[in-house]
């Protein structure tokens, strides 16, 4: 298989374990209540370490008041040659606890690993994943990012990966009507992929998700302004423009449980009311990668096309199976609404971005100066300070329901969530 790819700063942390010399591989893994389940993703874990000496992992506990039992867990287990607890002062979200842990290896001073892998707390790696994953990476130095293919935890395969997010996607993903999505078939974000060899891909779930450390020099870390969602398609958007393709690699088989810290994407219920957050990263992705027309058309054509299928679906008596309230919350997070475009940081505007996507012109522009949208703070920092001044900012409603699941692509039997299955 031959890959002809042209190859070609936020607040810090306190420093985490950095990579020794020779180390090829750094693994981190952000937890945030959910003890048990990472340190049975450790356990799986130890024995694939075997055959990566030197590797190390980092678990960036996000303040949740699991650092105690990891620690113990880690001691009572042996596991402190290899593994090692950052202890976050903050929940600062999910780009930002990887941040913490990649941000020392960048240093001048150090050695830094080959690859750094992004790892779901609620994953078990099955055996030889992980070394599946580094050597496909060092048979194919033009790629920058991989991804391992996912089982539930009944074993049943999840063989997705994704399209790029883009204003002509949500529409199909709104409107979910058969015709219209046999026309933007080749536009539908969740693809699913054959098991028998590896294959380009525009992303792929950040549950598993295998770095070259060259990216994070070229690209650099992960966009903060992300509490949770989109920031693995933002970060492979991003890469890819900088001439780093991303890859999904079957043989490497993990198991991921899907929704444990978040309860957004949980396979086994009807998923809750969608969190302000999500809503606020898909706002940041849109905006950041699209500029305000793209965002604008974004929300036009998934509000338009969501609201005929909520009719449809009453017409034709079919299961409800959305999250509650979610059209009525959509259109209030909308940038429709000129309190829904602020940001910290000024943002790349493209016009027409949605042909030809990753090689549009790269520009950026300040919302203040154009429009007159003042920036607030951070949207990761003012979420994470609301989540932890009061739980029950977590939803929108604190009320959650639950009902049968069922696959959004039904004639796939397969739950497909496009902003990464977290």
């Amino acid at each position: 298989m031959s890959l002809n790819s042209e190859q070609p700063e936020s607040d810090s942390g306190p420093e985490t374990m950095a990579a020794p010399v020779g180390c090829p591989l750094l693994v981190v893994i952000v937890n945030y209540k959910t003890a048990d389940l990472t340190i049975a993703c450790l356990a799986s874990l130890e024995p694939e370490l075997h055959d990566v000496p030197g590797a190390r992992v980092v678990v960036v506990e996000n303040n949740s008041g699991d650092g105690d039992e990891l620690t113990r867990a880690i001691a009572e287990r042996g596991w402190c040659d290899w593994a090692q607890v950052d202890i976050a002062e903050r929940n600062g979200g999910f780009s930002y606890a990887n941040n913490r842990a990649i941000r020392p290896t960048l240093s001048p001073s150090d050695v830094p690993p080959r690859y750094v892998l992004l790892l779901n707390s609620d994953t078990e790696v099955r055996p030889g994943a992980i070394r599946v994953l580094i050597d496909f990476m060092d048979a194919h130095p033009a790629v920058g990012i991989a991804g391992s293919s996912y089982e539930n935890p009944n074993g049943t395969l999840w063989p997705i990966a994704f399209r790029f997010i883009t204003p002509i996607s949500e529409l199909e993903s709104g409107l979910r009507f058969g015709l219209v999505s046999k026309i933007l078939k080749n536009r539908i974000v969740a693809r699913v992929m054959e098991q028998d060899q590896p294959q380009p891909v525009d992303w792929v779930c950040g549950a598993c998700m295998i770095v070259r450390h060259q990216v994070f020099l070229n690209v650099g870390l992960m966009d903060e302004g992300y509490f949770l969602y989109f920031e693995e398609v933002d970060y492979c958007l991003q890469a890819r423009r900088k001439g780093w393709p991303c890859w999904y690699v079957p043989q490497s088989r993990v198991m991921h449980i899907a929704g444990q810290s978040s309860g957004v994407t949980k396979r086994e219920c009807r998923p809750s009311r969608t969190p302000l957050y999500w809503f606020e990263s898909r706002r940041r992705y849109f905006l950041k990668n699209f500029g305000l027309f793209g965002a604008i058309a974004a929300d036009v054509f998934f509000g338009f096309g969501f609201a005929v299928w909520r009719v449809r679906r009453f017409l034709f008596r079919m299961p409800d199976l959305d999250p509650p309230h979610h059209l009525a919350d959509f259109w209030k997070n909308s940038v429709l609404f000129r309190k829904n475009r602020s940001f910290a940081d000024p943002v790349p505007v493209r016009f027409l971005p949605w042909s030809n996507l990753p090689w549009q012109r790269r520009g950026s522009v300040n919302f203040r100066s154009k429009g007159g949208l003042a920036p607030t703070k951070s949207t990761a920092t003012d979420t994470a300070q609301k989540l932890s001044e009061n739980p029950s900012n977590r939803s929108l409603n604190s009320t959650e329901e639950s009902a049968d699941a069922e696959s959004a692509y039904s004639d796939l039997d397969l739950d497909v969530t496009p902003t990464g299955n977290r």
